[in-house]
């Protein structure tokens, strides 16, 4: 399988590949579901040259609706993306296919809802290459889409790209309407209020305040915001049931967390048995190295959950904040000031300017003072007070951030040979790389017999290992069965020559994206979009089962329970409707019917 991870900017794209994606996604400059991380075509030129050294792809997301004039800018634009070397785009209006597009690669976004067989199947009739699923489906609908698509009988079967790790919508993704409708901020222009991550009094029938399993007020709580996805666990039932790519969410956030998760997942996936070969498992632990140990819980992560993978289950919301809630660190024993007492737990050290957290409050980290056993006091820069027992948190490990560090290299073989007028060095990809290549310089040097031939090959050998810090690391190195002398400084010269040129050179191995062309026939096969009487949202997440109040479960409700209600601070009502047949919660404005 793939490993797909985003990109906010040029630099974190680059973070993603050294830390070991096999492909990046980054914005267009325009009409991108992110409007705060679009890149400009040049940068996505450069992007896609410094990429192929490492045989890494870059889509581009160009996954929002657009108007009439909007496409024809589209897909001008999509040619500079075509002749900028970009392997992909990912797209959610399809009435972007009636437009003149070049052709390369097309992704369903998971934007375009992409849930049942019949519709994946139609997106391949369409001449879509990939679908982006969407994060709802459970193992089993994921088998039954790609059994749909094989028994569909195409030439080439549409690949599976679904998400396994980061921020997950509430709602259907592209069927969200609460932001544009409320906020006007359309979250399928790009410009989403994100009022998943709001504060809500959840309320019933009489606008009374509910009180939650522990018998606390639903007072401005949390009840949309979804912990992140984390389906590490599940890879090998995923690559079995057909998935092609694993797909990282996150185009706005930093290095730090993209090194890290992509890190994570990379050694994750490299550990399925049958996944690769032992070469490549070999080459992988050679060309990309870790100054670290990957870890999600040390950077940005809301708390996890496999979400829906294996069915419903309780506890896919956090309440409590919309925020990082980081990695338990130890109980408070008091505070007082700017002074907290706590309890560590086991194999915990605390760093100035780490941030803790508790809830949705948060502090830094001034000094630590060690007290009796595992007991410490923290000093803060502010006054912080804290109940006696509260679990604290830590959200900003410094220690951690400060060695996030990887590197990638290439992997080639040296080989030395001797020619007539005097020897050649080769540099070239290994025998299983998916491009092949290679560069050789000849040179004119007398063949003088070596008085220590062993010695002398050995030197030989190790002197064109040393690939510093180039891009470049040799995996094998051969050379000639009888042993000649030649000076060291001779040796590294060609080296360096060598290495310059395949620098060169492996750049200008583009990823094929080219495809042969898309199947529309007709306008009559694209959809047109009217929304206008869907509600504000659509979700498989439902409050009442998150309450512990779910009918299938056998709650009994009486009928001053509903409907219920979620009131913003500002006054703004909206209205919940449970259709316990389809196990869906949707959310209208209050004065639907």
């Amino acid at each position: 399988m793939e490993l797909l991870a985003p990109a906010k900017n040029i630099d974190v794209a680059l973070a993603a590949i050294k830390a070991g994606a096999d492909a990046v996604y980054i914005g267009a400059p325009k009409f991108g579901a992110r409007q705060a991380a679009g890149n400009s075509i040049e940068d996505i030129r450069q992007l896609v040259e410094l990429s192929q050294r490492f045989d890494v792809k870059v889509l581009v997301t160009v996954n929002t609706l657009m108007d009439d004039a909007e496409r024809r800018e589209a897909a001008r634009m999509a040619w500079e993306l075509y002749e900028a070397g970009v392997y992909a785009l990912i797209v959610q209006d399809l009435r972007l296919l009636r437009e003149d597009l070049p052709p390369i690669r097309l992704h369903a976004s998971t934007q375009c809802d992409n849930r049942t067989p019949e519709q994946v199947v139609e997106l391949q009739r369409m001449g879509f290459s990939r679908a982006v699923l969407a994060r709802e489906l459970t193992i089993d609908e994921i088998r039954a889409i790609r059994q749909a698509t094989l028994a569909d009988r195409q030439e080439r079967p549409i690949e599976l790209e679904v998400f396994v790790h980061g921020a997950v919508c509430v709602c259907y993704s592209g069927r969200c309407f609460m932001s544009e409708r409320l906020m006007e901020r359309s979250a399928n222009r790009g410009a989403c209020a994100q009022m998943c991550r709001m504060a809500y009094d959840v309320l019933d029938s009489q606008g009374r305040e509910l009180r939650d399993t522990q018998g606390r007020p639903m007072h401005q709580r949390y009840v949309l915001s979804l912990k992140d996805m984390n389906r590490a666990a599940y890879l090998k039932e995923l690559q079995e049931a057909g998935v092609s790519t694993l797909k990282i969410e996150g185009r706005l956030k930093d290095a730090d967390y993209v090194t890290n998760v992509t890190a994570y997942y990379r050694q994750k996936l490299d550990g399925l048995d049958g996944a690769k070969t032992a070469a490549l498992k070999e080459q992988r632990q050679k060309t990309i190295i870790y100054s670290f140990e990957p870890n999600p819980a040390k950077t940005f992560h809301r708390g996890s959950s496999p979400y829906f993978l294996h069915g419903r289950t309780s506890e896919l919301a956090n309440w409590d904040t919309p925020k990082s809630t980081g990695e338990q660190i130890g109980i408070v024993t008091g505070s007082r000031d700017r002074s907290i007492h706590v309890q560590l737990l086991p194999d915990v050290t605390l760093h100035n300017g780490d941030g803790l957290c508790y809830g949705d409050q948060g502090f830094q980290v001034n000094s630590v003072t060690q007290l009796a056993g595992a007991s410490v006091g923290i000093n803060t820069f502010r006054k912080v007070t804290i109940p006696a027992g509260t679990m604290l948190y830590r959200n900003i490990d410094t220690a951690f951030l400060k060695q996030l560090h990887a590197d990638r290299r290439i992997p080639v073989v040296m080989t030395l040979g001797v020619t007539d007028e005097g020897f050649s060095l080769k540099m070239s990809s290994l025998p299983f790389a998916s491009r092949s290549w290679s560069v050789e310089r000849s040179v004119m040097h007398p063949h003088t017999p070596a008085t220590q031939g062993e010695q002398a090959k050995q030197t030989q050998r190790a002197q064109l290992m040393k690939l510093g810090d180039s891009d470049f690391v040799a995996q094998e190195v051969n050379v000639p069965d009888e042993a000649y002398f030649i000076p060291i400084s001779a040796l590294n010269a060609w080296r360096r020559e060598v290495a310059e040129v395949a620098l060169v050179e492996s750049q200008k191995l583009k990823v094929e994206s080219r495809i042969t062309s898309l199947k529309i026939e007709g306008n009559d096969q694209i959809p047109s979009y009217n929304f206008e009487d869907e509600p504000l949202m659509r979700c498989k997440y439902c409050i009442l089962h998150e309450m512990g109040h779910c009918r299938k479960q056998g709650a009994r409700l009486t009928p001053e329970d509903e409907p219920r209600y979620l009131r913003l601070s500002n006054g703004t009502i909206v209205e919940l409707q449970f259709d316990c047949k389809r196990c869906e919660m949707t959310i209208h404005e209050k004065d639907r019917g």
